[in-house]
């Protein structure tokens, strides 16, 4: 069905397109059209299922209403949820929210921004990075562009952030390990190694091991790739499991490793928590469920979604690049997964 523009309206009434533009953008009483004219052009344009092409009048106003969301992947439950929560938070506001997946590739990334700034003329940019450098991002501070990035942040590079402890989540779950008696703890990390998220995790993992006396292994943090993550992911456990290293517990960095690390383990029929303990720096829903209930470390991601809008909003209505950083905290979620290890001690 062709698409009804305001000229098929003033054709069908045998008024002019001004009039009917005037009547649509809620202009009709300043240039005293009568409210019988105006009830006439709102019927006809709902009956020709009219709708207001957003592009022009963007053009027109100089604003969009558009914000742009780049995460890494949306399927992940995790940029999900922030996602949903970021679009219901910018509706609330008058705003529509383009979202698109970077694959954890930093050229797609780029070309991503590009796209969402130039040609959808996004009026601010909320962002999961993947890069490594921030060259494209101080392209857009010089601009004075709106940006708030979540999650991952880029060292040296200031601008609106809000993340996590990641830090402090890492080292209370480690630490709560330890206190059930184990003290052999593997790490499966994920690539891109730049991460900010990942990184601070890894660090506050060696931090609870080095203050309860406990010296750290190379061969406990295994890597495994974000492209082909079953695969590496089986061998990483493996290796874990295996009589050389034989970690008593296995951190995984995120939700998407974790589930994949619980097939592994499953396939090695291990069980979970006498053979082995499961945790998981995130929380997901399913986690509750699985056999057994992972124990996690919960971030509040609502919280993240409402914090990042709040901050973009504050550059888009003060029409300035704003450098604020929001750290929020992380709660450790204790469930089965790693209980009943405490005859190790």
């Amino acid at each position: 069905m062709k698409r009804a523009s305001l000229k098929d309206i003033a054709e069908a009434l045998n008024v002019s397109k001004t009039l009917v533009s005037l009547v649509l953008n809620n202009k009709a009483n300043e240039w005293g059209i009568s409210e019988e004219t105006q009830k006439k052009v709102r019927k006809k344009a709902e009956e020709l299922n009219y709708y207001p092409n957003q592009m022009a009048r963007g053009l027109r106003t100089g604003k969009s209403n558009i914000i742009g969301l780049v995460v890494a992947d949306i399927s992940n439950p995790f940029y999900a949820k922030i996602s949903r929560t970021i679009e219901h938070e910018v509706t609330q506001l008058g705003y529509h929210l383009l979202v698109c997946s970077s694959d954890e590739v930093e050229e797609k990334e780029t070309k991503l921004i590009e796209l969402l700034r130039d040609r959808q003329r996004v009026e601010g940019l909320i962002i999961a990075t993947t890069q490594q450098n921030a060259e494209q991002f101080n392209h857009l501070k010089k601009q004075q562009y709106p940006l708030v990035l979540i999650d991952r942040k880029l060292p040296g590079f200031g601008c609106s952030y809000v993340g996590v402890d990641n830090n402090k989540g890492a080292y209370q779950m480690v630490e709560h390990l330890i206190k059930m008696g184990m003290k052999k703890i593997g790490v499966v990390n994920v690539t891109p190694s730049h991460l900010s998220s990942l990184n601070e995790r890894v660090e506050g993992y060696k931090e609870a091991l080095k203050k309860n006396g406990i010296k750290f292994n190379p061969e406990w943090i295994q890597s495994v790739s974000y492209n082909d993550i079953g695969n590496t992911t089986a061998q990483a456990v493996e290796k874990l499991l295996s009589s050389s290293v034989g970690v008593d517990a296995i951190f995984t960095i995120n939700n998407y490793v974790a589930i994949n690390c619980l097939q592994a383990t499953h396939k090695l029929k291990k069980r979970i928590p006498e053979d082995v303990a499961i945790v998981c720096f995130d929380d997901l829903d399913a986690f509750n469920f699985s056999h057994p209930p992972l124990t996690t470390v919960a971030q509040p991601l609502e919280q993240i979604a409402e914090e990042a809008v709040r901050l973009l909003m504050k550059q888009i209505d003060g029409k300035k690049f704003l450098v604020a950083e929001k750290i929020l905290p992380t709660k450790l979620v204790i469930r089965e997964s790693c209980g009943g290890l405490l005859k190790r001690a």
